[in-house]
């Protein structure tokens, strides 16, 4: 009698993978790779982070440079792990951008609390049935959860990455000030994504583009608006067919509207940031935690890799604070209480829920 082969659970299947990958990858739903934005809340709104294959587009704003904070926190997240960054930017020395990358904070401050996770600290709340499905798998994905291993770190925005992140070989950095049109650019982020072809073997590196400003109006190739558009779909194709992300961040107050609505059309994840005035009377009684804000960060898209069901959001506008001045924290906008009512109820007539003893026609 043949002997009978033992059967593994998917769910052992799917943990074990998880447990068994590369640092700064986490596998999704639909056979989804996600890699870390460098902002944990963020990573938590798109539902896992961004996905390998995806272009990310970031709107910026012309009042304040707030872009700069999710691009320096991607490229951070990316140098952390080890993983291959290709740096371009309209300044003539963009290699002197690197020196203002956050550095990773120390996983044993204090100054984490804020983002701590109670179900984190007292282990994982399964039913007893399936502990046995976890075994060893457990523990190596609890010993992960260092500094240097971690999906996503928080970085401290006042301490500069060491520089033993920035002298690898996996850094490039491109200048295209000076370059009469965006062909050399292309052919550069071709090179550089075609070390990481997608193929069907297990995804054992990754790599991110980072792109500040691509039509910025100190560029020759400002006005050219076709031409952005056709670089724009190039990368798009390239980036779809690799294991990278590609972060890209452009001013659409100098473009057309119509070239703007067609770049935020060819985006996979569209954000956008806006800075907040600083004596907005209106804005203020409006929301709780005004005084703490130093911008506004909507999500207009959120990409879908494989799958045709779109991401639902709790909110798709978040408030951006600096928690300590030193940790860059999102949060959902609280719309702040009425004067003269307690913040629970903001009805100022007489109503059948208003009553303090409860009727027949309480609901």
């Amino acid at each position: 009698m043949a002997a009978t082969k033992s059967r593994t659970s998917s769910f052992s299947r799917n943990f074990s993978a998880l447990s068994s990958q590369t640092p700064g990858l986490k596998h999704g739903p639909n056979g989804t790779t996600f890699i870390s934005s460098g902002i944990p809340d963020l990573d938590r709104i798109l539902g896992g982070g961004f996905s390998l294959g995806s272009l990310v587009m970031v709107m910026e704003d012309s009042e304040a440079p707030h872009h700069m904070l999710l691009l320096r926190n991607f490229m951070s997240q990316g140098l952390v792990h080890s993983q291959s960054l290709l740096y371009a930017s309209p300044s003539k020395d963009p290699r002197g951008f690197l020196g203002t990358l956050p550095s990773p904070a120390s996983s044993s401050k204090d100054d984490k609390s804020y983002n701590s996770d109670p179900d984190q600290e007292k282990g994982l709340r399964i039913a007893w049935q399936y502990k046995k499905y976890f075994g060893e798998n457990q523990q190596n994905f609890e010993s992960r959860k260092d500094g240097k291993h971690e999906f996503c770190n928080d970085f401290d925005l006042r301490k500069p990455l060491e520089r033993q992140y920035l002298s690898g070989k996996n850094i490039e950095c491109v200048s295209f000030q000076d370059s009469p049109n965006l062909v050399a650019l292309r052919d550069r982020c071709g090179t550089f994504l075609s070390q990481f072809l997608r193929s069907d073997e297990t995804t054992s590196s990754a790599g991110r583009v980072a792109i500040q400003s691509l039509c910025a109006p100190q560029c020759e190739h400002s006005n050219m608006e076709w031409d952005i558009l056709s670089f724009v779909r190039s990368l798009k194709g390239m980036v779809r067919s690799s294991n990278a992300v590609t972060m890209m961040t452009f001013p659409p107050s100098i473009l057309s509207p119509s070239t703007s609505k067609r770049l935020q059309h060819m985006a996979d994840t569209l954000l956008s940031v806006k800075a907040i005035p600083d004596e907005d009377k209106e804005l203020a009684n409006l929301l709780t935690g005004y005084q703490d804000m130093v911008g506004l960060l909507s999500v207009h898209k959120v990409a879908r890799i494989n799958t045709q069901v779109p991401v639902i959001l709790d909110a798709t506008t978040y408030s951006i604070k600096l928690q300590k001045r030193r940790f860059l924290i999102l949060e959902c906008l609280n719309q702040a209480p009425i004067d003269g009512s307690s913040g629970i109820s903001y009805s100022t007539s007489g109503s059948c829920s208003g009553s303090s003893k409860p009727g027949s026609l309480d609901f």
